[in-house]
C-alpha cells in the first residue's frame, strides 16, 4: 500500500485497517459499485492519499476487490459529519468519522482549488489544461442523477466527474475530450483538467475524475424526449399525432452527433477495415450473441437469424464498393447521455460502454454503432412513456386491452418518426445517410438490442420485452445479403 507523506505512516496504516473493515458492508451498498451479488467482498485498500490536510482531511483512497476490481472513494474525515451527510458515514477510526466526501462543499471546493493550482499530493496529479479557467471560491453541490460515477457541480461553471470503478491506462473520456477540444466548436462540455495516479503508483497511472465545463441546460435528452413521447402517446401533442414535437429536436441531435463524429475523425485514427478485419468483427458479433443466448434464453429462436444478420454484414463490408469505415466513437449514445442546452445539443458522457474493460473502449467502431445506439433509444424513450401512460412496464400489457393496443401503434410510430428524424439531421450536417447502409445499420441494431436484453434480463425483467421486440423485428426482417 501507497502511504501519504502529509500523514505519519502509522496514522495512514491506522485509517487503511479501519477501511479494510469497513468497507466490504459499506461497498455493497453504493449504486455505483459493481458487485452486487457480492454480500461482503473483501477490498484491500492500495492508495491512501492525503490531497487536502488544512482543516477537515480529505483523503483519496483506490481499493481493490477480491475479483480484482479497482475503485475510488473520496474520503472525508471529520469529529462530526455536517448537516445532510449521516447517510454517507463510513465509520469511526481513530476517534474521528470517515465519510464518502463527494457530498461535503467543502472538501471538495479545496479539491478543485488543488486541480487549479496544479502539482502532485503523494501519487496523486493534478491537470490543468492550458488556458482552462478554474475560478476559485465556488459553491460545490453533488448531483444525484449518476449512477456508474459520482458528479459535483460548482456554481454552474464546471462539474467534476469522479471516476468510480478505475482501470490503468490511458482513459477514453480524456483522449476524446481532448480532440473535441483541439477541433473547436464541437457540441461537447470542454475539458478543463483531470486527475490521475503517477505512474509509480499501484497499478500505475490511473485517471480519477475529469473536469469539465458545466453545459446549463433544459434537461437531458432522455427526460425530454419521454415527456414528448407521453404527450403524443396520450394525443396532447403540439403537432399531429403520433408524431409529436420531438422531430425537430431528434433532426437537430442527428445533426450534432455528425459533427462529433467528423471532429473525432478528424482529430483521431480512422482506417477501412480489410477483409480479414472484417471477418473478425463479424466473429466477434457472434461470440457477444451465443454469450447472450446462454444468459437469456429467450433469445435463442431468433439466433440463426441474427447470425445471418451478422454475416450479411461481413458479406457488404467485403465487397470493395463500401469499404466499412471505423473511428473512434462515443461507445455509449443514447438519449441520457445528451443535454439540451439553449443553443442547441450538447453530447456527454464519452467513457464508452459500461462494463467494458478500457482497451474496448478506445477500439476504433464504425460510426454506425453509435446511430444504431442512439436509434434504440428512441424505441425505449416510447415504450417508457407508453408503460407510465398505461402503468403498467411492458412486459405486463395485455395484448387484449384495445385501448392499449391503440397507445401502443401511436409509441411505435413516434419512435419510428424520431428515428427518422434523427438520420435526417445527421445526414444534414455531412454525415453519410445511415439508412443507405441498411445491412450495417440493421446488424449493429440487432448487436445494442441482444446487449439489452441481457441487461434487462437481470435488472428488469418485466422490460425484456422492448429490447426482445427489436429482435424479432430485426430478425425477421432479415434478408440474403445478395
Amino acid at each position: 500500500m501507497t502511504v501519504s507523506p502529509d500523514v505519519t505512516e502509522p496514522e495512514t496504516a491506522r485509517i487503511a485497517a479501519d477501511l479494510h473493515r469497513l468497507l466490504p458492508a459499506w461497498l455493497a451498498r453504493q449504486r455505483w459499485f459493481g458487485g452486487k451479488d457480492w454480500a461482503a467482498p473483501e477490498v484491500e485498500p492500495v492508495l491512501v492519499e492525503t490531497v487536502c490536510a488544512d482543516g477537515p482531511r480529505l483523503l483519496l483512497v483506490v481499493v481493490r476487490t477480491e475479483h480484482d476490481e479497482w475503485y475510488q472513494l473520496l474520503v472525508g474525515e471529520r469529529d462530526a459529519v455536517p448537516a445532510g451527510l449521516t447517510g454517507a458515514v463510513i465509520g469511526p477510526s481513530g476517534g474521528a468519522l470517515l465519510y464518502e466526501a463527494t457530498g461535503d462543499p467543502e472538501l471538495m471546493g479545496r479539491l478543485l482549488d488543488r486541480i487549479a493550482a496544479g502539482g502532485t499530493a503523494g501519487a496523486v496529479e493534478f491537470h490543468r489544461l492550458p488556458g482552462a479557467d478554474i475560478p476559485a471560491g465556488l459553491p460545490a453541490a453533488v448531483l444525484t442523477a449518476e449512477q456508474s460515477n459520482t458528479s459535483v457541480a460548482f456554481g454552474g461553471r464546471m462539474m467534476l466527474k469522479v471516476l468510480r470503478h478505475v482501470v490503468p491506462g490511458p482513459n477514453a473520456e480524456v483522449e476524446m475530450l481532448a480532440a473535441l477540444r483541439r477541433a473547436g466548436d464541437v457540441p461537447s462540455a470542454a475539458p478543463l483538467g483531470w486527475m490521475r495516479t503517477s505512474p509509480s503508483a499501484p497499478g500505475g497511472g490511473i485517471t480519477l475524475a475529469v473536469l469539465q465545463e458545466f453545459v446549463p441546460n433544459r434537461g437531458d435528452g432522455w427526460a425530454i424526449a419521454v415527456q414528448e413521447a407521453r404527450a403524443c402517446v396520450v394525443g396532447e401533442c403540439e403537432s399531429v399525432a403520433p408524431l409529436g414535437g420531438f422531430a425537430e429536436e431528434a433532426h437537430a441531435l442527428g445533426r450534432a452527433t455528425a459533427r462529433v463524429h467528423a471532429a473525432l475523425a478528424e482529430q483521431l485514427e480512422t482506417r477501412e477495415l480489410d477483409p480479414a478485419q472484417v471477418d473478425r468483427l463479424v466473429e466477434a458479433l457472434t461470440r457477444r450473441l451465443e454469450a447472450a443466448v446462454d444468459q437469456v434464453p429467450a433469445l435463442l429462436p431468433f439466433a440463426r437469424q441474427l447470425r445471418a444478420v451478422h454475416q450479411d454484414l461481413g458479406e457488404v463490408a467485403k465487397r470493395g464498393n463500401a469499404p466499412l469505415l471505423v473511428q473512434r466513437v462515443h461507445g455509449d449514445l443514447h438519449l441520457g447521455q445528451t443535454l439540451r442546452a439553449e443553443d442547441g445539443w450538447v453530447v456527454i458522457d464519452f467513457e464508452g460502454e459500461p462494463g467494458q474493460p478500457e482497451a474496448e473502449r478506445r477500439r476504433l467502431q464504425p460510426a454506425l454503432r453509435d446511430i444504431a445506439s442512439m436509434l434504440r433509444s428512441f424505441d425505449y424513450a416510447a415504450h417508457h412513456a407508453l408503460a407510465d401512460v398505461l402503468g403498467v412496464p411492458p412486459g405486463e400489457q395485455s395484448p387484449q386491452n384495445l385501448h392499449g393496443t391503440r397507445l401502443a401503434r401511436r409509441a411505435s410510430a413516434w419512435a419510428v418518426h424520431n428515428r427518422g428524424a434523427f438520420c435526417a439531421g445527421y445526414t444534414a450536417a455531412g454525415g453519410t445517410d445511415p439508412r443507405s447502409q441498411p445491412v450495417l445499420l440493421r446488424a449493429f441494431e440487432a448487436d445494442k438490442a441482444v446487449y439489452e436484453a441481457v441487461y434487462e434480463a437481470h435488472n428488469r425483467p418485466a422490460w425484456l420485452s422492448i429490447p426482445m421486440a427489436a429482435v424479432r423485428r430485426l430478425a425477421g426482417r432479415h434478408r440474403p445479403a445478395g
